[in-house]
This record gives structure tokens, sequence and C-alpha cells, in this order.
């Protein structure tokens, strides 16, 4: 049995659902999107994404990713590894290099996902309302 992730459609696994706000998920709908958040939930792959989302031209050698931890590049290696297999990151290898860049779809199919704050309040004061009618 293999330990690696399968490598994931996130613009697509994201689309499948409406906003947490809006509908609950279906068990189905949450295996779906758990590896996603699950990547996303370690410290470290989390700072990747920021650096990488964050850097000049979207893309970023994993070479100068090293300075910015204090782990070894094996370790860092392995964390992008994981945030690509996922779907959030592409790589591209050039050379002896490996260039990554975020997956634009993917980090806006989970912002999707987990809803806008003017969805989340139209959804809670939609709720509030019908709440108070229901009361006697």
């Amino acid at each position: 049995m293999s330990n690696s992730l399968t490598v994931l459609d996130p613009a697509g696994t994201a689309a499948c659902c409406p906003p947490l706000s809006v509908q609950p998920l279906s068990a189905e709908q949450a295996e779906q999107i758990a590896p996603l958040l699950k990547a996303l939930a370690d410290p470290v792959r989390l700072r990747l994404m920021s650096l990488v989302a964050s850097h000049p031209g979207g893309e970023i050698c994993a070479c100068d990713l090293g300075e910015s931890f204090s782990l070894s590049q094996p370790t860092i290696s392995h964390h992008l590894k994981v945030l690509h297999e996922v779907g959030l990151l592409d790589r591209a290898k050039r050379g002896v290099w490996v260039y990554y860049r975020v997956r634009r779809d993917a980090l806006a199919g989970i912002a999707a996902l987990i809803g806008n704050a003017d969805e989340i309040d139209r959804y809670v004061s939609v709720s509030r309302r019908a709440s108070l009618v229901r009361r006697p």
C-alpha cells in the first residue's frame, strides 16, 4: 500500500461543492476536499504556499525556499511534493532546478468553498430571520 497522495484536481474538487455556509457537505464531498485542507493545515506547507504565491512573478525555485526555514532541503522538498500532489502547486524542472507556481484556480476554489464574508453574513441574516419567524 502506497503512502503517497493521489494527485487531485483542486479546482474540480472545490467546484463540486457549494460554500460551507450555504449547505452541509455530504460525506463524499468531505472526503474529496479533506486532502486539500489537510495539506494546508501544516504550518510549513501553509508558509510555503504563501512564499510561492507572494513571490514576484508568482514562481520560485525550490532552492530559494530553504533560507526561510530552519529545515533541511529534503524536508522542504517533501512538503512541496505534498502540495504538488494534492494539486495546489504546479512545478517545472529547468535543468537541475525545480520551480513552483501556485495554481490560482485551486486557491480560488478553496476560497469559494469557504465562502466570502458577504455570503456568510447574508446566510446568517436569513437564518436568523427564519429562526425568529419560527418562534411562538
